[in-house]
């Protein structure tokens, strides 16, 4: 299933690149009646996409729910959940300065802002981005739900392992008398799971709507116009990759160089989709059929959502810098190393923020007298950005659930990499305490 799934998606990601570009040819985006039929029609196209999108966001609570009470109960004990989210912690730390120092390098040397042949926006325009979203202060209170119904129906991934968080310890105190709640939850991971399959025979039909509508409003045209800017952030994606499977090679040997084949349907989901979330159910899957025990996928990855999204953080550093070049902001090395560390604390509160990359890179703008108006001249092309780093998301978190499952020395015996019917992972029991 799993393979016939990601030939769909590249098979339905061409055919909406040839309608999308028929289409924009066809009408023309020359006129204002043009552009307005253009945007009539990406409009009831976008609402295949949205409706995807809805319900992958409709598996994620329960899933995650299910998934990290389960795997916080089969730990055993709170020394290691703790062990576990220290490790998980230490490599999300490395990750993001990795990310963001490689993104201000590659800026630095290939200098795609001074290269840029567009008129620039005023400095005083309005950008257009909803800050009132990002405040330290706000976030971390944010952190911790209200109410747990509230967490769930808003979707809100880190306020919803929070709560688990809080469960899954409990009914580690608790002991045999909770054993029926931890039967009921593996009993809701398996529900879900057949769940997910459903709603991935929809995937095909919403990234074709998702290409399409972007084509056919925007133009091919658009990406040669920014073709310097977007080869060099992708060549930069590409080295990125490079660096976290090598790192992982490091880590893991000759079995690493399974990972990508296991985690490539959600690879090619979050790409096709710009969203690393529609992936979030199948990067688990994957990871469970790699060898990652259930119960360390279950808890790194969500995680992860939240503070590990290696992509968005070196576009951030990117895409920063690069908008101070096209003004020719000539910005010391100091000033950037202090801008990607500002980028390292504010990159980690940016979970449930609406086009979160956007609103981290204007407000730190703002703090660097750089025209937050800059983030006009990459909102044309975010949606073939965002396809980048969002696969990028998947597989630093896929390396980073392999990581710690090592350092934990507990990987399972690798299972077939396309299997058909989805499963639950076996949660199985912990090892017996040493004496």
């Amino acid at each position: 299933m799993a393979k016939k799934l990601t030939r769909y998606i590249l098979f339905a990601l061409l055919l909406g690149v040839i309608v999308g570009w028929t289409l924009n040819v066809t009408i023309g985006d020359t006129t204002l009646e043009g552009k307005a039929q253009l945007a009539t029609i990406a409009g009831y196209l976008k609402v295949l996409t949205t409706v995807f999108l809805h319900l992958i966001k409709m598996i994620i609570a329960p899933l995650v729910v299910s998934t990290l009470v389960v795997g916080i109960a089969h730990m055993g004990d709170t020394a290691a959940l703790g062990r576990v989210g220290a490790k998980a912690f230490g490599w999300f730390v490395t990750a993001s300065l990795v990310s963001l120092t490689l993104g201000m390098v590659l800026v630095n040397l290939l200098q795609p802002g001074s290269a840029l042949e567009l008129p620039l926006p005023p400095a005083d325009a309005a950008s257009g981005v909803d800050r009132s979203g990002f405040d330290f202060a706000k976030f971390v209170a944010h952190i911790f739900p209200e109410s747990m119904i509230g967490a769930m129906a808003s979707n809100d991934i880190l306020q919803i392992v929070v709560f688990s968080l809080f469960l899954g310890v409990a009914i580690t105190a608790v002991g045999e008398p909770a054993r029926p709640l931890v039967r009921a939850l593996e009993a809701l991971v398996k529900v879900m799971l057949v769940v997910t399959d459903y709603v991935m025979r929809f995937a095909p039909v919403a990234v074709f709507a998702a290409v399409t509508s972007t084509i056919a409003e925007r133009g091919i045209a658009i990406l040669a116009t920014y073709g310097y800017f977007m080869g060099s952030f992708y060549a930069g994606l590409i080295i990125l990759w490079l660096v976290l499977i090598g790192a992982c090679f490091l880590l893991l040997g000759s079995r690493a160089g399974l990972l990508v084949r296991y985690i490539r349907d959600p690879i090619v989901l979050a790409f096709s989709t710009a969203s690393s979330e529609a992936a979030y159910p199948r990067t688990l899957e994957a990871l469970d059929r790699f060898g990652v025990p259930p119960r360390i996928a279950s808890f790194v990855l969500p995680l992860g959502y939240s503070f590990n999204l290696d992509g968005s953080m070196m576009y951030m550093t990117f895409a920063s810098i690069f908008i101070a070049q096209a003004y020719g902001i000539d910005l010391s090395i100091g000033t950037q190393i202090a801008m990607l560390l500002t980028l390292m604390i504010t990159s980690k509160g940016i979970a449930g923020v609406p086009r979160a990359s956007l609103v981290v890179i204007t407000a730190t703008l703002a703090q660097f007298n750089i025209p937050e108006a800059g983030i006009l001249i990459i909102l044309a092309i975010d949606h073939f950005l965002d396809m980048g780093r969002s696969a990028t998301n998947v597989v630093g978190n896929a390396v980073a659930a392999s990581a710690v499952a090592k350092w934990e020395g507990a990987f399972d015996p690798i299972e077939p990499a396309d299997i058909d019917p989805p499963r639950a992972p076996a949660h199985r029991p912990p090892p017996p305490p040493e004496t």
